[in-house]
């Protein structure tokens, strides 16, 4: 059996035709893989009604400096739950440093950081995450579903979101114009 592909630090992007609509035109900022399983974080979808300034006042945080960027639909597993995707320029309580390209902090800490002018220069807000128990993600790698690539800062944190799906894979050099949502059977 092969090795697992250990995709911490890179993108994850839904193939069309993935099979689950929670996933279709799916952008993943994958924060931890290894044998034990797999999370990420969605950035290809911004919860419609909630930017910053209403997550802030929900978890009675004064806004302060912070932007009122949106926040994004993290993925399907905890979706109450928030989560800041940054740069590694801050750090706090039980922040995730993923494979050297951005880290990952569930704690207030890092929104009081931004609300005083003292958190992560680039950040995305998330609700929920993705995630993957032991081999299953290993086991959709080998499927039609997922293509993984590596980001740039820029397509990360200064794209929107309704376009991140498309520029990652141009990035890639995938023109999405020509990607089928079946792959082929012999």
């Amino acid at each position: 059996m092969d090795q697992p592909r250990f995709l911490s630090g890179q993108m994850l992007l839904a193939m069309p035709g993935i099979g689950d609509p929670r996933f279709e035109r799916a952008v993943v900022a994958m924060c931890a893989h290894d044998e034990d399983g797999a999370l990420g974080i969605g950035l290809g979808e911004v919860v419609p009604t909630l930017g910053l300034h209403g997550l802030l006042a929900q978890v009675e945080i004064d806004v302060g400096v912070a932007p009122d960027v949106p926040v994004h639909v993290g993925g399907p597993v905890e979706p109450r739950r928030g989560f800041v995707l940054h740069g590694q320029d801050w750090s706090g309580q039980d922040t995730l440093h993923a494979g050297q390209r951005w880290a990952l902090t569930g704690t207030l800490d890092v929104l009081r950081a931004i609300a005083e002018g003292r958190g992560p220069t680039r950040f995305v807000v998330a609700l929920g995450y993705a995630g993957w128990g032991e081999g299953q993600l290993d086991a959709e790698m080998t499927r039609h579903g997922w293509f993984a690539t590596p980001a740039t800062d820029a397509l990360l944190f200064d794209r929107p979101a309704i376009a991140r799906w498309e520029a990652m894979f141009a990035h890639a050099g995938v023109d999405t114009r020509m990607l089928a949502s079946e792959t082929g059977h012999a």
